[in-house]
C-alpha cells in the first residue's frame, strides 16, 4: 500500500468517522441539555401558578421532573459530552498527522526514515488508543455508575 492509498483508504476514512461521530454526539448532547434546561425553568414557573384545585399543573410539574431525570440518566449512560470531546480530539489529531505528512514537516521531514511507516504507526496508535480507552471505560465504569452494594 502506498501513501496515497493509505491516506485515502484508511486515514481519510478514520477522519470522516471521528468527525461524523463527534458531530452526532455534540448534537445529542446540546439538544438534550436544552430540553433539560427548558424543563427545569418551567418547574418553578408552573409551581407559582398552582392553585389549590389545579391537579393538571401538579401532574405537569411531576412530568417535567421525570423528563429531567430521564435526560440526566441518558447523558450518564451514553456519555455524549465525553464522546464529542474525545472524538473531536482524535479527529483533529489525525488531521494534524495527515497535514504534517503531506507537507514533509517534522517528524516526517527526514530522508533517513520511512515516513509512510512512521505515519502508519502514529495514526494506528491514535486509533488504537481510542479503542483501548473505550474498552477500559466499558470494563471499568466510573464509581458513580457502579451499582451500590449493601455492607
Amino acid at each position: 500500500m502506498n501513501a496515497d492509498e493509505y491516506i485515502k483508504d484508511r486515514l481519510e476514512d478514520q477522519i470522516s468517522w471521528y468527525d461524523n461521530k463527534s458531530q452526532s454526539a455534540q448534537k445529542w448532547y446540546k439538544r438534550l441539555r436544552l430540553v433539560e434546561f427548558f424543563c427545569a425553568a418551567l418547574i418553578p414557573f408552573l409551581a407559582g401558578m398552582i392553585a389549590n384545585d389545579t391537579e393538571d399543573l401538579k401532574i405537569a410539574i411531576g412530568g417535567l421532573g421525570v423528563i429531567i431525570a430521564i435526560i440526566t440518566a441518558a447523558q450518564g449512560l451514553y456519555q455524549w459530552n465525553e464522546d464529542w470531546i474525545q472524538y473531536r480530539t482524535t479527529c483533529e489529531s489525525l488531521k494534524k498527522e495527515k497535514f504534517l505528512f503531506l507537507t514533509n514537516s517534522e517528524p516526517y521531514d527526514s530522508e533517513d526514515q520511512d515516513n509512510l511507516n512512521l505515519l502508519v504507526q502514529r495514526v494506528e496508535t491514535l486509533v488504537s488508543k481510542e479503542n483501548t480507552n473505550w474498552a477500559q471505560y466499558m470494563m471499568n465504569p466510573p464509581e458513580s455508575e457502579k451499582p451500590k452494594r449493601n455492607p
